[in-house]
């Protein structure tokens, strides 16, 4: 076995990994705390790699800078969807299956969007280091996925922070952790719901310039994306950011290594084999589902 090609690919695949440890990190967060499922997760990481390709085309703006308009402006519209839409389905007995039915609804309304400004063409982020490659002795690295790995790094390892060291993130962690207790000491778990949703959708968009470093898209990608998602979630636990972040690693080495010795078709089957059989070892994850 080729040695070099073995690192090569485990490099690019921690690479692919780490874009879908980000995109997969909101989605892990929503179930988590809001035991909300939100099938338009994908869909708003689209939306942030539409925004990141019309900003560089127009303006000439780098797909990372981008996300100064794209976060804020996802936050904010996911923060008037779970006011006017998300709060009045939480009263319902079986919120999950609810929150997937509008959530699925939201993501047809922002598909056909999508259809009408940017069309069905596949799209591509060529930026001027699109064909560039950093070179270590026998390895390469691709600038874009290198830029799309230190800013899927830096996404999560603010996320996981945020939740860990400031207020508001505590609030967060106990609203997941004891909801009835965190409302005794003071916490407004509508407002911590609102803001973890909007981080979310907010990290979604982070996640999909990423995936568009990677990959081409189109307006109906975020329905692939969406495997992903639960790939991570399911194989990271349920709510536990840093489980999320490991999963999409795990994910991404073996698909990079499976690309590197199996024909295309058999990737799908072997991780969706390797899914299978988390789920009979492990049926809650491969790590703690906390947040």
């Amino acid at each position: 076995m080729n040695t070099v090609l073995v690192i090569q690919s485990l490099i690019s695949g921690i690479m692919m990994g780490s874009v879908y440890a980000l995109l997969g990190v909101g989605f892990s967060l929503t179930w988590g705390v809001l035991k909300v499922i939100n099938i338009s997760h994908a869909t708003f990481g689209l939306i942030g790699a539409f925004l990141a390709y019309t900003l560089l085309k127009w303006l000439g703006m780098d797909p990372i800078l981008s996300l100064v308009v794209s976060v804020p402006l996802l936050f904010f519209l996911a923060c008037l969807i779970f006011r006017f839409l998300i709060v009045p389905i939480t009263k319902a007995k079986e919120v999950i299956v609810t929150s997937m039915i509008l959530t699925f609804g939201i993501a047809i309304i922002l598909e056909n969007l999508m259809l009408l400004i940017w069309s069905p063409d596949p799209r591509l982020l060529t930026t001027a280091y699109t064909s560039k490659v950093l070179i270590l002795g026998p390895f390469y690295f691709q600038y874009p996925k290198l830029a799309g790995f230190l800013m899927s790094a830096i996404g999560v390892l603010v996320i996981h922070f945020f939740l860990k060291k400031t207020y508001t993130g505590k609030a967060v962690r106990a609203a997941w952790q004891q909801p009835d207790a965190a409302q005794l000491y003071g916490v407004n778990l509508r407002r911590i719901s609102m803001i973890t949703f909007g981080i979310a959708v907010a990290s979604a968009g982070a996640g999909g310039v990423g995936m568009a470093f990677l990959y081409s898209f189109d307006p109906h990608a975020h329905n692939l994306w969406l495997i992903y998602l639960f790939l991570v979630v399911i194989v990271g636990g349920v709510g536990n950011v840093l489980g999320a972040a490991f999963a999409g690693l795990i994910i991404g080495v073996i698909t990079g290594l499976s690309l590197a010795f199996l024909p295309y078709q058999w990737v799908n089957l072997l991780t969706f084999g390797l899914l299978m059989v988390i789920l009979i070892i492990r049926p809650h994850g491969l790590f703690k589902g906390e947040v």
